[in-house]
């Protein structure tokens, strides 16, 4: 009978852990949409969230290929900066019209953008395995690298997509909707689908979770650490360049301060989602709510006078902060 009583007990004490971690984004979520009505009743409407969630859509995919990352134990600081090389190269080979016609030239210039994408990752991945170096420092140094090249492509201007035809056939991919749901969201959500199923149903993503709780352990149990921590930089460039293809049919252009502080944006999002910045924890969907935390909160900051929509770095600087205290009080007590 005591085996019984401590092992319900430890039952229900796993269950509050899960429950902490994982049903938290979503209450702050939802306190968040009850604040905005507050404040402001224009902002429940139907067209405004849209409208959030839509602008949402770049850090958001940006974030999910982050989870990866942080959940082996990595961190990348050089998304911002890759997401504007991977549009700069993206929207050079359109304006070159190196292949014919307009569908076949947009195709192309797609899946080259996606190959650039997994190159950056895989750049990042393999300075930080294989040449053993922190990745912080790493990615720290092909941040300054993919901006300076950004800056040296545009000559410190903006790179601008000159093919009329191409932008028209574009421009859908952003500003279009299927069934009243604007593109972006539905890539949103596909992405994160795709990115669940890999970390949760797959045996990599097992990997993945195990390297980031105890890469000692995950070694000895015959775990390639190497290439399971490459490979999650891969995807994360990946996820940069998914990010790419929604971001360029918005403006058609891009420049050397395209995507600045965006890696704030996307690790702030994966650690108030309830992933752990230590590694061995990943939550897709925890990580989808806190990107739409963070666009939700600059829209209130936006609809109200109550702060200055200027002060929304200094604001999501202090998210972190606080989503870090909360994980590390929240592990004092595991």
């Amino acid at each position: 009978m005591t085996n019984v009583a401590t092992q319900s007990r430890m039952s229900r004490s796993a269950g509050k852990k899960i429950d902490l971690g994982a049903v938290a984004p979503f209450m702050a979520l939802a306190l968040l949409l009850l604040l905005g009505a507050f404040v402001n009743p224009n902002f429940i409407g139907i067209d405004n969230l849209l409208n959030v969630l839509t602008r949402s859509a770049f850090v958001a995919i940006i974030a999910i290929g982050a989870t990866f990352v942080i959940s082996a134990g990595g961190l990348d600081l050089s998304v911002g900066a890759m997401l504007a090389f991977v549009a700069s190269l993206m929207i050079l080979f359109m304006n070159s019209g190196a292949v014919q016609g307009s569908g076949m030239l947009l195709a192309a210039a797609m899946i080259l953008a996606l190959l650039i994408g997994a190159a950056c990752g895989a750049a990042n991945g393999l300075i930080t395995t294989v040449g053993r170096i922190e990745p912080f420092i790493a990615t720290l140094g092909t941040m300054g690298i993919y901006r300076g090249l950004t800056t040296w492509l545009s000559q410190g201007g903006a790179i601008t997509l000159r093919n009329s035809e191409v932008m028209s056939l574009y421009r859908p991919f952003y500003f279009g909707s299927l069934a009243g749901i604007p593109v972006p969201v539905i890539v949103i959500f596909v992405v994160a689908a795709i990115a669940a199923f890999i970390l949760y149903r797959t045996r990599f993503g097992r990997h993945v979770l195990a390297v980031g709780s105890n890469e000692e352990v995950a070694r000895y149990s015959g775990i390639s650490v190497r290439k399971v921590r490459t490979a999650t930089y891969v995807i994360q460039g990946l996820c940069v360049a998914v990010a790419v293809l929604v971001y360029v049919p918005r403006l058609g252009s891009t420049s050397a301060t395209t995507g600045i502080l965006w890696e704030l944006q996307a690790i702030t999002a994966v650690v108030v989602g309830g992933t752990a910045l230590r590694g061995g924890v990943g939550r897709v969907w925890g990580t989808i709510c806190g990107a739409f935390i963070l666009e939700i909160v600059g829209n209130i900051m936006l609809l109200s006078n109550f702060v200055s929509e200027y002060l929304l770095g200094a604001i999501q600087g202090a998210i972190i902060i606080i989503a870090m205290l909360v994980q590390r009080s929240l592990m004092r007590r595991q």
